[in-house]
C-alpha cells in the first residue's frame, strides 16, 4: 500500500486566480476525502471546466472540520477562497437538495473542511492527470 502525500480538489477555472494572484489561503468544501489529511501534506489545484488539469500545488498548514462553514470567516476573516455570500448560497442550495442524513430520528448536517495553506505555487504548465478527479476529490499517494 502506498503512503498518503496529499490530496486533490477540482475547484473551478474562474476560482483559481483567487489563490495564485488574490492570496487566498484557505480553501474549504463540504468535508469529503479528509480523515488522512494532515499537515505538511499537500493540496494539488485541479482545475475543473475548461483548460483541465492540476495546475498548482500548496503544503496544508492546518486542517479544521465544522458544520457550520460560515464558522471559517471567523477563524479566517478574507484568506477564505470563497465568499460568505457565496458560502450562504451553496449551503441553501445543498438543503434544498437535503444534503442532511436522519440518523436515529435527529438530523446531523454535513461538515465542512477547511485547509489553510502555505507555500502556494502555481506550476508553469497545466499537468493532465493519469486518472480521473471525482468531485469529491482524490488522496495522492507516492
Amino acid at each position: 500500500m502506498t503512503e498518503i502525500t496529499g490530496v486533490t480538489f477540482p475547484i473551478p477555472k474562474p476560482y483559481m486566480a483567487r489563490f495564485f494572484e488574490d492570496g487566498k489561503t484557505v480553501f474549504i468544501k463540504p468535508a469529503t476525502v479528509f480523515k488522512e489529511l494532515k499537515p505538511g501534506m499537500r493540496l494539488v489545484f485541479y482545475q475543473s471546466h475548461e483548460d483541465t488539469g492540476y495546475v498548482g500545488e500548496a503544503r496544508i498548514k492546518r486542517v479544521i472540520i465544522t458544520d457550520d462553514p460560515l464558522t471559517f470567516f471567523e477563524t479566517f476573516g478574507d484568506a477564505v477562497f470563497l465568499t460568505r455570500e457565496e458560502v450562504k448560497a451553496y449551503v441553501q442550495k445543498q438543503e434544498r437538495w437535503k444534503d442532511v442524513r436522519v440518523r436515529k430520528g435527529e438530523e446531523k448536517k454535513k461538515a465542512w473542511i477547511a485547509l489553510e495553506l502555505e507555500k502556494i505555487r502555481r506550476y508553469e504548465t497545466v499537468q493532465k492527470p493519469k486518472r480521473f478527479v471525482p468531485i469529491g476529490g482524490k488522496y495522492l499517494r507516492e
